[in-house]
């Protein structure tokens, strides 16, 4: 079992999921792009720490907009977020996040989530002022002001060649805290060479 593996099953298990919704096959199946937060601090023997993962991936959507019309679009998805339980409430969820709009080129509020938490809700609320929704009829969630300036996924062409992949981002010290370690995997191993997957360059 992969580090991925791992992951995904701690998030199911935060999110009390009936099953994990990320995994090392699911992730060479799916053109999606996980970011992995690893605290560089803590190494014992030289192994680092992981603090959590942030999963996002293209996907086509039917949405309603605030006139309740039918919209074919295909936004920037969060998929799964996971910041360890031992680790929360220490910015860690918000360095995570905001690396990944940097990388993506994309604001919130272009975003779908899919089945979010409301601890999640919060987090977007908290952060990035993200309360009013626009109702659904699936399982995604979309903001107020989504439709006013829409993110445009890569090209066709980009699409067909991007790789799920893992992206390490090495995050501040945390103080007093030496981070989770998953039995059974080299936390002095990079996560990008886990289950297969390829680091973005």
């Amino acid at each position: 079992m992969t580090i991925i593996d791992e992951l995904g099953k701690a998030s199911a298990k935060a999110q009390h999921l009936p099953a994990p919704i990320t995994s090392a096959s699911r992730m060479q199946s799916n053109r999606h792009v996980m970011y992995i937060l690893k605290d560089t601090s803590a190494r014992p023997a030289g192994k680092g720490a992981i603090v959590g993962f942030l999963k996002v991936g293209y996907k086509k959507l039917f949405v309603l907009d605030d006139r309740e019309a039918h919209n074919e679009v295909e936004p920037l998805c969060i998929l799964d977020f996971y910041i360890h339980e031992s680790l929360q409430r220490h910015g860690h969820g918000r360095e995570l996040f905001q690396h990944m709009l940097q990388k993506e080129r994309v604001e919130p509020h272009q975003l779908a989530i899919d089945r979010p938490s409301q601890k999640l809700l919060k987090f977007l609320n908290k952060h990035y002022n993200l309360e009013t929704t626009v109702p659904q009829v699936n399982n995604f969630v979309i903001f107020e002001g989504f439709f006013a300036h829409q993110h445009r996924p890569p090209a066709t062409s980009l699409r067909a060649t991007r790789r799920s992949r893992a992206a390490a981002v090495d995050p501040v010290p945390a103080e007093g805290h030496g981070g989770p370690r998953w039995p059974g995997w080299d936390h002095s191993t990079a996560p990008e060479s886990q289950g297969g997957l390829t680091a973005p360059t």
